[in-house]
């Protein structure tokens, strides 16, 4: 039941080339750096990460796709990352943007086992309809684009101004589950069994990329004693975590934002 490892290594050494991988955070705000960082000196490649957004240029999944390890993003946001839209723009980088709740909501239904689910997001868009590019030719031309996706009518009841209900057919697009072979997160607090605590916006796409991955690695700035947490308070349960890294005090304290905006001080 002790799932923890005794360094960064050892915690990525099962993680091969060309694998998926399920990476937490939401910006800069409870990224797994450290394994982030473990990955890139373990030297894999080819790998395709299911990720929020994909870091800044040097902090975050933006040092694995600045060395070139990363051949495919799923993606919602990636507007802080320059190199990210150079090699996007240049066919070196295949890109599927999806949107945000939609995105998190692959994921979730990925760890519980349910293939697809049906949502009005996206419908009448590229997302439903197709051709959105996912990968261009160095000449500027798409060389890969989405297929479509199946659309339904279901039946939508909503409460009037005057108190009665009304029920219209309203399109729907299936999105299909995401599961991938590992997943990579940041925790707050954890304990030796996997038992893991959020801290506010990290707790965003974290315990969604654990579900999604069959194999998850998550580092903890604070490592806990079985028992030490109220069962109450966990919000990820360890049967979803297969490994443990306790990162050392300067590991946890070492977080950055994307961008700073400061005014003058009133007295100045």
């Amino acid at each position: 039941m002790d799932k923890v490892v005794p360094s960064p290594a050892d915690a990525v050494a099962g993680i091969a080339s060309g694998a998926s991988i399920a990476v937490g955070g939401f910006g800069l705000c409870g990224i797994p750096s450290v394994l982030i960082d473990a990955l890139l000196e373990r030297g894999v490649t080819d790998l395709e990460c299911v990720s929020n957004n994909c870091g800044v240029d040097d902090r975050g999944l933006g040092v694995l796709l600045r060395a070139g390890r990363i051949r495919r993003m799923v993606s919602s946001y990636v507007g802080e990352n320059r190199k990210f839209a150079r090699q996007y723009l240049a066919g070196e980088l295949e890109v599927e943007l999806t949107p945000q709740g939609t995105l998190a909501e692959k994921l979730r239904a990925g760890g519980s086992g349910i293939a697809a689910f049906w949502t009005r997001t996206g419908v009448g868009t590229q997302i439903a309809e197709g051709g959105q590019p996912w990968r261009y030719a160095p000449d500027g031309s798409v060389a890969l684009a989405s297929p479509p996706k199946e659309t339904r009518l279901f039946p939508v009841t909503r409460l009037t101004a005057d108190g009665r209900t009304s029920t219209e057919d309203h399109a729907f697009v299936l999105e299909e589950a995401i599961s991938t072979d590992h997943a990579l997160i940041r925790a707050w607090k954890g304990d030796r069994h996997g038992n893991l605590v959020f801290r506010t916006s990290s707790r965003n796409f974290n315990p969604l990329c654990a579900m999604a991955g069959r194999v998850c690695v998550a580092e903890v700035e604070e490592l806990l004693e079985p028992g030490e947490l109220d069962p109450d308070e966990i919000h990820l349960p360890g049967i979803f975590v297969q490994k443990v890294l306790p990162l050392t005090p300067e590991q946890a304290a070492d977080k950055s934002i994307e961008r700073r905006t400061t005014r003058a001080s009133q007295e100045a």
